[in-house]
């Protein structure tokens, strides 16, 4: 590798730590805002945010637009893209950020499993001990006795299968579209299916808003913040160093949300729980790793292929 070539890798990586520090943030601003602000409300802006933000990006730029290749696509990748993030937002309510962080980054395992199910592909041995191992490691953190073996396990496990479904979907259809008309769509999709079921939840949204104190609007906006952020950081990441390179730098989301658990809840996770972290870390690192190399073997990977954080 050049100097040059390993200089825009080492800044691709650098912007890949960088998402993956503000989607841990995004879900501990959540999980802080949650007792005084609906979790429905939050879960809009943070789309709204992103459907504002790029609507505004792509009517300067001279390369990407709003003409999606595939309507349908772009509004089945949306709706899988919000339900995982719907599974976020109310699974951090009931369980620390860094556990439920861990359990969720199981998704490229779960890719393996859906790959070898669904598109009948070849998995390796080693790729099935790498299943085995992150499975293991999830086992550990919700463990009886650890305080998460309940109902609210749930969330995060409902939200890795949703995450791979979407990751196996968007694995077909990637090179069709421009990463930033994608990002566009996600956010206009959440919206809009959001608007609806917020309206009609009986939330009075102008009295919250009256009640809320300037500090709490400030942060239910900073979600949507750092939610765009993140995606356009792993885009712009993308565009310096190979795929494969970057991917298993995501998992510093698991190191981040376990620092701000620590930093604004004081909540510190046991032995045992440092251990699954450790492993479904390792495991789901490692499949993430072949899943994008074995990708790439057959075709080139696009950044909408891996723009595969769901938050």
């Amino acid at each position: 590798m050049t100097s040059g070539a390993a200089r825009r890798a080492g800044i691709g990586v650098a912007l890949v730590a960088l998402m993956s520090v503000c989607f841990a943030g995004m879900d501990t601003t959540v999980k802080f805002a949650g007792p005084f602000l609906p979790v429905l409300l939050m879960l809009w802006v943070r789309y709204a945010f992103q459907a504002a933000a790029m609507t505004l990006w792509l009517a300067r730029s001279k390369t990407a637009g709003f003409r999606a290749a595939h309507p349908r696509f772009q509004l089945v990748r949306g709706m899988l893209l919000l339900a995982t993030s719907a599974m976020s937002f109310f699974g951090v309510q009931y369980m620390p950020v860094a556990e439920f962080t861990a359990i969720v980054m199981l998704t490229p395992v779960v890719v393996t499993l859906l790959a070898a199910w669904l598109l009948h592909e070849r998995v390796s041995p080693l790729r099935w001990a790498l299943v085995a191992g992150g499975l293991a490691g999830a086992l550990v953190i919700i463990r009886p006795g650890s305080g998460l073996f309940g109902w609210a396990v749930l969330f995060p496990l409902a939200g890795t299968l949703c995450y791979a479904s979407f990751q196996v979907l968007t694995s077909k259809l990637s090179a069709l579209e421009s990463p930033y008309t994608t990002h566009f769509y996600t956010g206009a999709v959440g919206m809009l299916m959001l608007t609806p079921l917020l309206l009609a939840s009986g939330i009075d949204v102008p009295g919250v808003l009256r009640a809320a104190s300037g500090w709490h609007i400030a942060l239910m906006l900073l979600v949507g913040l750092l939610g765009t952020v993140g995606h356009l950081l792993l885009i712009l990441a993308l565009g310096l160093a190979p795929t494969a390179t970057l991917m298993p730098f995501v998992y510093v989301q698991v190191m981040s949300a376990a620092a701000f658990g620590w930093l604004v809840f004081g909540h510190v996770p046991d032995g045992w729980a440092w251990v699954g972290m450790a492993v479904v870390t390792v495991c789901g690192a490692a499949s993430a790793w072949l899943n994008v190399r074995e990708a790439a073997a057959r075709r080139p990977v696009s950044a909408v292929q891996v723009d595969t954080m769901g938050d």
